[in-house]
């Protein structure tokens, strides 16, 4: 039989969602459109892919096809591009944007001026992993954790930057003079999350690890509404990368966090069954940038990282002396 890649896009976007009306917003089409979609391939192969009682689920036919369905429509893809000639420009997308993930991206394309990358914006590492399994996009940079089992698969990461974090506070917040903190300090103030605290792996983490209670999360408006609530909170802190560069907020106190220093965990992630041809030149860039900017220093006796985040470097970390920590 010959697949209708439209009726298989309904049901990849369908398995992904587990829901016919989002997944047919995201499609921009009817949810009843994409209900026929989906009940003519059932009908094409002779089996249910989904089961449609309590919830949307899988069918064990349906858990079956989406990994084969995905990779058709990745070369689906390929094949459009190829028959016209066109140049295949591998689409980037960052995610983690209060902690201005573009500034090291720039700095590795600037070094490859002969590759052609189109940057985008992902918004989180949930829809960045599932745009890649869908075949939308080519890589990704950002923070990468734990992945529910369903995204999980087919995709493959690696460590390309270790970078210190500081803590920030407000002028008027009982620690805002010191010269250095250690994270344990901060057990009395109020972490600031810009955003919903179950979202934000690595803030949660730090707090968990440091015996830090009082959590606040609220929308991530962008940089200078994260200051301006740190600014008017005087129990307030957050963390931000100590090589950002310098907030020009007088109101606002950046301050090195030592014994232990977090360190934020930046990689690459892509679908490895479907590497885009320029993809190991990425790679390469990637990794002799972080070996001559110390990218991937660490101290396990001087540096704090989640346990999620140990994951495997392009380059093998190296321990860092301590009058080269920052």
């Amino acid at each position: 039989m010959d697949l209708d890649l439209a009726q298989v896009r309904a049901f990849a976007t369908a398995a992904e969602l587990l829901h016919f009306g989002r997944a047919a917003e995201q499609l921009s089409i009817s949810q009843q459109a994409l209900s026929k979609r989906v009940a003519r391939l059932e009908t094409a192969l002779g089996v249910r892919l989904f089961d449609r009682g309590t919830g949307l689920r899988l069918t064990e036919a349906g858990e079956r096809f989406l990994e084969p369905a995905r990779s058709a429509l990745v070369a689906g893809r390929h094949a459009v591009a190829a028959a016209r000639g066109t140049r295949q420009t591998p689409r980037l997308d960052v995610w983690g944007h209060l902690y201005l993930p573009m500034r090291t991206v720039a700095r590795v394309l600037d070094a490859l001026p002969d590759l052609d990358v189109e940057p985008g914006a992902g918004r989180d590492l949930p829809s960045v992993a599932a745009a890649l399994l869908r075949g939308e996009i080519d890589v990704g940079f950002g923070r990468v954790h734990r992945l529910p089992e369903h995204l999980d698969t087919g995709l493959t990461h690696r460590l390309v930057r270790l970078e210190p974090v500081d803590v920030l506070v407000g002028a008027d917040h009982p620690l805002a003079d010191a010269t250095e903190l250690r994270p344990a300090d901060l057990r009395d103030s109020v972490l600031w999350c810009p955003a919903e605290v179950a979202r934000l792996d690595f803030l949660r983490q730090f707090a968990d690890d440091f015996g830090i209670t009082e959590r606040v999360g609220g929308p991530n408006l962008g940089l200078p509404h994260f200051l301006s609530r740190l600014r008017t909170e005087p129990r307030a802190f957050s963390l931000f990368p100590a090589d950002c560069p310098p907030l020009d907020d007088p109101g606002v106190r950046a301050i090195p966090l030592v014994a232990p220093t977090p360190l934020y965990a930046w990689s690459l992630i892509w679908r490895d069954d479907q590497r885009h041809p320029q993809l190991d030149a990425l790679l390469r860039a990637f990794t002799e940038i972080a070996s001559g900017s110390r990218w991937l220093e660490y101290d396990p006796e001087h540096d704090w990282l989640p346990e999620a985040a140990a994951l495997t470097p392009l380059a093998s970390p190296v321990r860092r002396p301590p009058e080269h920590r920052r």
